[in-house]
Parts: structure tokens; C-alpha cells; sequence
């Protein structure tokens, strides 16, 4: 079982103190850490667990995280925005859904796996001020009570999804701090009676049926801070407000919760004449019909006892159950429906079981720790969830530390493990499930131990030898026993040849017979599947038949054991050899020895004996690896000593002859670097050609898209050219100096010579000496300057050769650029000519329809005349300005095709000839001739509106005028 706790570490960054929360989960039975969980930036308020126990939901104030139980990982998180904040998100139990609680009363239901939502809750009516704050749900899931700082509470149905009644509670409740519901153990988990925790400290519990105020706890002196209620509604734990921790008994303090149900006979009344307001929600609790306990003695409560059991069925005692439950009832249940409701098999497994749930006792054997015949486990059993392992391994441990017997029984995982799956989040349970079923239904398994259990198997054998012989004897035949298709059978529990369904399903029916039906089951699943039995011949098709999965269906199954109950004769029914059901007993788990305990007990000291020897074996191992590594650490101590002796002896050989190598490199790498420097000047004279010759052609290249760029180079060089000149003319005169210079040097050293012959005939010959290396220093400079001068020769000569060229390619391309400007004129003209062509056609046409539109106008004002006056005006200016609009566009095109066959003013000229005689009129000068045409038609109530149209024609006829001489300008705007 874990134990979720919310903590908060806080940590200094700087000046600014943050606080991180972390969930940490606790196992309750051995008091370890399992894991620590983080997520939360605020203090977690709330924590929900699934009723599975695989998932937790932690709630803060800004956010809601969905935790998975088996990894300890964050499945989901549930963000908000800050201006709602989250009151709770719950589990709702013995269901997969999850209800969320917003601070502004919306509460909304989620399906867990998917996370859809499922629905919402209406808003709470308009006169209702409350906001939620507290929440409480049955045990069956169906009504939810959300209260706050409000005397009221709301009840909502929440499968319905409405809100069907309101309570009041007393007038000396302001607000509502804690709201949960008593269980009872007549009610099925639809709770009837409320606990609700006021802000004076009192506790009242009503009936939101009755609306009763039942009875209370704590006073206003002695005021309860917290409230918790057990699972059964038996106690009620409180703290209080002076740090006192109180507990109630709930029987004590009422005798109304835990009577029975009332009858299901009621009659019907009639209703009275004033009904009143039926459909009210609002109800209100009366405070004067609190019960208060009642003072007692021993002797009533003796009388009472007496009573019960003197009105009770004496006869019906042993098929009563704990829970209010009754054996003989549930079996009726499970044949009628062939399984108990998924919801509730849990609560009926343990109420047929009879669990004791000794807490004390379990826990003494698991402080024992895992045993060690079950230390690696996982080598034998690998299993992939380490909690179920882990589980597996616990429970297998407590029952080796309970009997010396399942210390060594191979096939007790194979036995357990359904059970540890199915509680794995209860390992108290786990650990009765599967002890009960080793005291009951695994009676006489020992008694051969270690072999298989012979007398069980032989009970199975004959059950099948009276109801199907010929399948026994097939198996007689093909040398199949009883431990190859009933053994697998039993030390499985079924769990290898059936879904987890069906498992589930048999079990029902297992733990609700005597401890011999799981014997006749084994005998109805062979039974069953006797068509496919006979065909099999081979020892290895047994095996894999009762070792697998089948197509068989377990109702049939069932069936056949109930058949086989009632229809095997008593001298061969397992029942009369096997003991009937009795369950653990309670405070400590009763003595298992029913094996043969000196087979168990050699076994033990046989392990025990070869534990030891194996043990000695390898702490003797151990010491002479140890001496083997020391020795072999030795010996390649010494082997790296020699060889590192001898690498350093090759090292210095080899460096000698690096140094010989290298002094002759040096010898050669002058006579390379001599070569070089040759090289490296004629290379340079090279590149120097190579790139004034890849900058002519560049610029060659460039001058084709770039006239005017072209002519600046040409200017610039030409200016560098001049400045060549100069600075060479310049040098030249430098040199001229020089050599007067060194002539008169020359003299004055010679003049030296001659006077200091006569004293010294080695200063004489030193003389000699400098003059011949000055005459020979003087010759290579006259060399090289005639060299020098013959290649500035040649470079003027090719710049002026590549000019030649440059300038015969700058004519050849305005050639043709010349060429294709004519070309493309030509085209052009030829262009303009047939759209010419083509707007004089659309003129002639458009002449023809302005005619047949005048004509037809004409027609329009003598059938207006008998139409509404305001109807004829209107037609009238949209025709006017239709046909004046269409005549100038008219002129305007024909104006602008004369523009383009003749002169500018001929054009002007030939358009003001155009014009129709009647533009001429001298009461307008400017006025459109297409206005002179429509005007002799014209009433006389168009008078106000004629100027205003006219000036409009008028400024649209100069834009349009303007536009076209525009396009006279640019012709490639009109053919476009």
C-alpha cells in the first residue's frame, strides 16, 4: 500500500526565496521511500487515487497533474488561467471518471483513460450567492454536495446532471468548512446521511432525504478543526481545535443509521388538498429534532442483544457473511447472471473469504524481510513492471516466513501471481487471498511433497473415469497421466489457459462452492475439450494443449462443474474427502503444517549444507584469484619494465638517425631554397602577365554591358600611362646622376690608387680589387636597365595593342546595337499599323451603333411622355450621360489614331475638323457636340441639371485628352 504526501523544499536564489513541492510516496508496510515526484510550483491542497490504485491526482491552486501509480511518472497536467483557480479535482469512487471543481462554480466530468470531457454541471440558480469552496460524493458515485461560505447547500444527481435540491442548514451556520457522507451498510453506497462541518466548529450529520437533523458533535467550546469518518461508518475521528484528537462511535450516538432497510411493501396515499409547492428544491433543517445519544446501561444493551438474536434465524447462521451479506444469496445471484458485477467482486471475494485483515501479524512478516529462497526471484520469474515484481516477491516471502514449506515449493509463483495482479495495490489482501486458498482449496497438495499430489490427482482421475470413460482410456493409451493434463491445471489456478475474464469469472463461482469444486473443474475443462483431446497422439500436443490458451467457453464450463457436483456418486465426490471452508483466523494467521516436515526439514538442512559448501568454495575461489592477480600483476609489472627499457633504447637509435637525416635535409633545403628563389622571381614576371592579361579580358567582358564605365577606365588608364612616363623619365634622370656621381667617385678613387702605389703594393692591389668588383657591379646595372627598358617596350606596346582591339570590339557592338534598334523599329511601325487598322474598324462599328442607340432613344422619349414625371427625368440623364460618355470616347480614339499617322498639330488640326457643325453653337463655346445632338429632344425641366452634367463631361474629356497624348508620347504604353 502507498502513502502519498505533499512537501514543499524551499531554496534561497539570490534575494528571492522560491518554494518547490514534491509528492512523496511512502510503503506503509515497510516504511521505504519508493519514489518522489515533481511538478507542483504551489502546496498541493488535495490528493484523489483512483480505486484501482493505479493512478493519483494531486490538485494545487493553479493546476491538477494525473499521476501514474506503476511508474511514478506525470501522465497529464491540467493548466488554467490565473483569473480561475482550481477549488478540487476527485476521483469519483468505484467509477473511471473525474470531476473537476473551478473557482467560479463550473464543474466539469472527464473520462480518465481518454480525458474527454464527459459533461458539465449547469451553473447553480440565479438567486444562489454561494461559491463552492467543499465537496462530498457517495460511494456509488450518484450525488455530489458542494457547499461554501453560504448557509446552503446544493445536492446535485450527477447522472442526471441537474441540481435537484437545495438544503438550509440552522441559522447559526455561516459557512460550511468540511462536507462528507457516513457509509452505511444498508444502503449499497447511495448515502443518505451528511456530515457537515460549520465554521463554529460543530458537526451535523442530516438526512438530505428527510432533511433531518440527526445528531452533532463538538461543541462551540470544544470546537472540531477536522473530521474524518471510517470506511465503514462505524467511527468518526475529529480533531480538535485544542490539539485533542476525539474519536466516535457512531452506534453510540444514534441507533436511526444502522437499522434495516424498510420494507419494500408502501402504500400509496392520496394527496391532500393543499399540496403546496412540490417542485420547491429548497428545504430547510429544523435544529429542534436533533437526536442526542442516549444514556444506557449494561443491562438494556444485554436486552437488546437478546432481542436480536432471539428475532434472528439461528438456522441461516453459517451462510451469513461480514457485510451484511448472505452466501446462499450471492450464489442464487451468480447463477442467475454467472458472475458477481465487476464493481463490487472485490467487496464479495473478501466478504466469502472472510478476510481477518490481521494488520499486526502481516506486518511481523514482512519486517522479516525477503526470504532467501526468493532473493532472485527475477532471474527465474522475469517480470516487466518492477512494482509487481517487487510485489510478487513480498508476498511470496511472507508466506515461506509464515510455512517452512512454501520456502520450497516450485510452483507457488505460478500460484500467487494472478492473486498479486489482481491486488497489487493491497498486499494485506493479496496475502489472505492466497493464504485462505492454500488452507482450502489446496487441501492434501503436500502430503507427497516434493512429488505432485497423488491422492488429489487420483481423486480427478476417477471423477473422469465415471463420466467419461473413453477419454480416460485415451489417455491410458497415448501414456498421458493425471500430471500432464490435470496438474498444469492446478498449479496454475487456470490462469495459463484462460483471459483474465474468464479467470475472473471461474473464480466467482470457485470462492462461492465448496473447496472441491476447483477439482471438478479441472475435470469439466478436460471433459469439455474432448473432441480435441482424442485427435491428439503425441505427448507433446498434451502438453501444449493445457499449457495454452483454447477456444473453449468457460460458461459451458461452469455449467459441466455444477453438473458434475450434483450427478458424481458420494463414494468418489471430492467433497466427502475434502474439508468444507474455514477461513483465517483472526489476530494471528493459524499453524500450516499439514506436509511432511522431515522431507522439508532434509531438504532445508541440505540446502543449508550446500549453501555453507558453496559458500567455502568460493571464498576459497576467492583467495587464489586473489594470489593469481596479485602474481599476474607482477609479472606484468616486470614485462612493462623490460619493454619500456627497450623502447627507450630503440627511441634514442632512432633519434640519432633523425638527427643524421634531418642535417642532411638542411643541406639540401638550401640548395632547394636557392632554386626556388630562381623560380619564385621569373614566376613573378609570369603572374604579373598572366594578370594584366585576365584584367584586360575582364574588363573586355565588362565594357559589353557598361559603355560609360567602359570610357572612365580608358581615361584613367591613359592618366596612369602618362604618370608612367613621367616617374620613368624621372628614374632615368636618377640614374644619370648616379653614374656622374659614381664617375667622379671613380676618378678620386683612381687618383688615391695612383699616389698610395708608391708606399703600400697591397693597398695598391686591394684597390685593384674594389675597382674590378666595382667596374663588374656597374655592368650587370647597365644590363639590367637595358632589360628593364626593353620590357617597358613591350608592355606599351601590347596596352596599345589591346587598346586597338578593345576599340575595334566597342565599334563592332555599336553596330549592332544600331542594327537591332532598327529592326526593332521596324517591328514596332508594323505594330502600330494594324492595331491602327483595327481601331478604325471598332470606330466604323461603334458609328453604326451610336446611330441605332439615337434611333432608339428616339422611340424612349415618346413612350416616357406617358410614364411619371420623376421616372422620365431620371431615365433621361442616364441616357444623356451614357451617350455623351460613349462620344467622347469616340473622338478621343479616333483622335488618337490621326495622332499617330500625322504630326502633333495636323493631328489637332484634323480632330477640330471633325467635330459636328452643331459644336459650333454659341451659347456654349467648350460644350461637347454629343450634349448639341441630345438637345433638341430635350425637355424643358432638365434646365437645372444641365450645367452640373455638362461640366462633369467636360473635366472627364480633358483627362481623357490628357491620357492620350500621353500615350502619343509613349507608343509602347497604346500597344500594350
Amino acid at each position: 500500500m502507498w502513502l502519498l504526501m505533499a512537501q514543499a523544499i524551499p531554496s534561497l536564489l539570490g534575494t528571492i526565496r522560491e518554494t518547490s513541492m514534491f509528492l512523496t510516496c511512502m510503503e506503509t508496510v515497510t516504511k521505504e521511500l519508493v519514489s518522489w515526484m515533481r511538478g507542483h510550483e504551489s502546496s498541493v491542497c488535495s490528493i484523489s487515487v483512483h480505486a484501482s490504485g493505479r493512478y493519483a491526482i494531486t490538485t494545487s491552486s493553479d493546476t491538477a497533474q494525473l499521476w501514474d501509480l506503476d511508474t511514478f511518472q506525470r501522465k497529464r497536467k491540467l493548466n488554467i488561467r490565473q483569473s480561475v483557480g482550481i477549488q478540487k479535482v476527485f476521483f469519483l469512487p468505484l467509477s473511471n471518471t473525474i470531476l473537476s471543481c473551478f473557482k467560479d462554480n463550473s464543474i466539469f466530468a472527464w473520462e480518465c483513460d481518454t480525458l474527454s470531457c464527459k459533461y458539465q454541471l449547469p451553473g447553480p440558480p440565479d438567486g444562489s450567492h454561494i461559491l463552492y469552496k467543499v465537496f462530498a460524493v457517495t460511494r456509488d458515485g450518484r450525488i455530489l454536495a458542494a457547499g461554501g461560505k453560504s448557509s446552503h447547500l446544493h445536492l446535485w444527481c450527477l447522472e442526471a446532471t441537474q441540481l435537484f435540491r437545495i438544503i438550509q442548514m440552522p441559522t447559526k451556520v455561516r459557512a460550511v468548512r468540511h462536507l462528507e457522507f457516513l457509509p452505511d451498510s444498508f444502503d449499497a453506497g447511495s448515502n443518505q446521511v451528511l456530515g457537515v462541518l460549520s465554521q463554529d466548529g460543530i458537526m451535523r450529520f442530516i438526512n438530505i432525504q428527510t432533511c433531518k437533523l440527526l445528531f452533532e458533535i463538538g461543541t462551540v467550546e470544544e470546537g472540531i478543526s477536522s473530521s474524518v469518518i471510517s470506511p465503514h461508518g462505524r467511527y468518526i475521528a475529529s480533531i480538535m481545535e485544542n490539539g485533542s484528537l476525539n474519536v466516535y462511535s457512531v452506534q453510540a450516538l444514534t441507533q436511526e443509521i444502522n437499522k434495516p432497510p424498510p420494507p419494500l411493501v408502501k402504500v400509496i396515499e392520496d394527496l391532500p388538498n393543499n399540496t403546496g409547492s412540490s417542485r420547491n428544491l429548497k428545504m430547510k433543517i429544523m435544529s429542534q429534532r436533533v437526536q442526542r445519544p442516549a444514556r444506557y446501561t449494561d443491562s438494556k444493551i444485554q436486552t437488546r442483544v437478546l432481542q436480536q438474536d432471539l428475532t434472528g434465524n439461528l438456522d441461516n447462521k453459517e451462510n451469513e457473511l461480514s457485510e451484511g451479506l448472505n452466501k446462499n444469496r450471492l450464489q442464487i445471484l451468480l447463477k442467475g447472471y454467472g458472475e458477481y458485477p465487476t464493481k463490487y467482486r472485490m467487496f464479495i471475494w473478501r466478504s466469502l473469504l472472510q478476510l481477518p485483515e490481521n494488520h499486526t501479524a502481516f506486518s511481523s512478516l514482512v519486517d522479516k524481510g525477503t526470504h532467501a529462497a526468493y532473493l532472485n526471484l527475477q532471474k527465474k520469474y522475469p517480470i516487466k513492471s518492477r512494482k509487481l515484481l517487487r510485489v510478487l516477491q513480498r508476498t511470496l516471502s511472507a508466506l515461506a516466513h509464515w510455512s517452512a514449506i512454501f520456502s520450497d515449493t516450485p510452483y507457488l509463483p505460478l500460484l500467487a501471481f494472478p492473486f498479486v495482479k489482481l491486488f497489487q495495490n493491497n498486499q494485506l489482501i493479496c496475502f489472505e487471498v492466497v493464504a485462505t486458498l492454500i488452507i482450502n482449496w489446496c487441501q492434501h497438495w503436500f502430503e507427497y511433497f516434493p512429488n505432485p499430489p497423488i491422492n488429489i490427482l487420483s481423486m480427478i482421475e476417477n471423477v473422469l473415469a465415471f463420466h467419461d470413460k473413453e477419454l480416460l482410456q485415451h489417455f491410458i493409451d497415448r501414456d498421458i497421466t493425471s500430471q500432464v493434463y490435470a496438474w498444469p491445471l492446478l498449479e496454475t489456478l487456470f490462469s495459463e489457459v484462460l483471459t483474465r475474464e474468464e479467470w475472473l469469472r471461474l473464480f466467482d463461482n470457485i470462492f462461492s462452492n465448496h473447496p472441491s469444486f476447483l477439482l471438478m473443474t479441472v475435470v469439466a475443462y478436460s471433459t469439455c475439450s474432448r473432441s480435441p483431446l482424442l485427435n491428439c497422439t503425441l505427448k507433446d500436443d498434451f502438453e501444449y494443449f493445457f499449457h495454452h490458451r483454447n477456444n473453449l467457453d468457460i460458461n459451458v464450463v461452469i455449467r459441466e462443474v455444477y453438473r458434475l457436483m450434483e450427478t458424481t456418486p458420494a463414494d468418489i465426490h471430492p467433497n466427502s474427502m475434502l474439508n468444507a471452508f474455514v477461513a483465517l483466523t483472526k489476530g494471528q494467521y493459524p499453524i500450516f503444517n499439514q506436509y511432511p516436515k522431515f522431507i522439508v526439514d532434509y531438504q532445508t538442512q541440505e540446502r543449508e549444507r550446500i549453501r555453507n559448501d558453496e559458500l567455502d568454495f568460493l571464498r576459497e575461489r576467492q583467495t587464489v584469484e586473489n594470489m593469481q592477480a596479485e602474481v599476474d600483476e607482477q609479472r606484468a609489472k616486470d614485462e612493462a619494465w623490460y619493454q619500456k627499457q627497450e623502447l627507450l633504447r630503440k627511441a634514442e637509435e632512432t633519434r640519432r638517425e633523425i638527427l643524421l637525416q634531418e642535417e642532411e635535409k638542411m643541406a639540401q633545403q638550401r640548395q632547394r631554397l636557392a632554386a626556388v628563389k630562381r623560380e619564385l622571381e621569373i614566376k613573378e614576371i609570369h603572374l604579373q602577365d598572366a594578370a594584366r592579361r585576365r584584367l584586360l579580358k575582364l574588363q573586355q567582358d565588362q565594357r559589353e554591358m557598361e559603355l560609360r564605365r567602359l570610357e572612365d577606365e580608358i581615361e584613367r588608364k591613359a592618366q596612369m600611362r602618362d604618370q608612367e612616363i613621367a616617374a620613368t623619365a624621372k628614374d632615368l634622370e636618377m640614374r644619370q646622376l648616379e653614374l656622374e656621381a659614381q664617375k667622379r667617385l671613380y676618378e678620386k678613387d683612381l687618383t688615391t690608387s695612383q699616389e698610395a702605389i708608391a708606399k703600400e703594393i697591397r693597398e695598391d692591389t686591394d684597390t685593384h680589387r674594389r675597382k674590378v668588383a666595382l667596374e663588374e657591379h656597374m655592368f650587370q646595372q647597365l644590363l639590367e636597365n637595358s632589360q628593364m627598358g626593353s620590357i617597358r617596350a613591350q608592355r606599351a606596346m601590347e596596352d596599345s595593342l589591346a587598346k586597338a582591339k578593345q576599340a575595334c570590339l566597342n565599334a563592332d557592338w555599336q553596330i549592332q546595337t544600331l542594327q537591332k534598334q532598327k529592326r526593332e523599329d521596324r517591328q514596332r511601325s508594323e505594330g502600330y499599323y494594324e492595331v491602327a487598322s483595327l481601331l478604325r474598324k471598332n470606330r466604323r462599328k461603334e458609328v453604326e451603333v451610336l446611330n441605332a442607340m439615337v434611333q432608339e432613344e428616339a422611340k424612349k422619349w415618346k413612350e416616357a411622355e406617358e410614364k411619371e414625371f420623376h421616372l422620365q427625368s431620371e431615365k433621361k440623364v442616364s441616357a444623356l450621360s451614357d451617350a455623351s460618355r460613349k462620344w467622347f470616347l469616340r473622338q478621343e480614339t479616333s483622335a488618337a489614331l490621326e495622332h499617330e499617322e500625322a504630326p502633333w498639330l495636323q493631328r489637332q488640326h484634323m480632330d477640330s475638323a471633325y467635330l459636328p457643325q452643331t459644336s459650333r453653337l454659341s451659347d456654349v463655346s467648350d460644350m461637347d457636340p454629343s450634349t448639341q445632338i441630345f438637345s433638341r429632344n430635350k425637355p424643358t425641366e432638365w434646365n437645372h441639371t444641365e450645367h452640373d452634367l455638362l461640366k462633369n463631361v467636360r473635366n472627364l474629356r480633358r483627362r481623357l485628352t490628357a491620357q492620350a497624348r500621353s500615350s502619343y508620347q509613349h507608343p509602347h504604353l497604346l500597344v500594350t
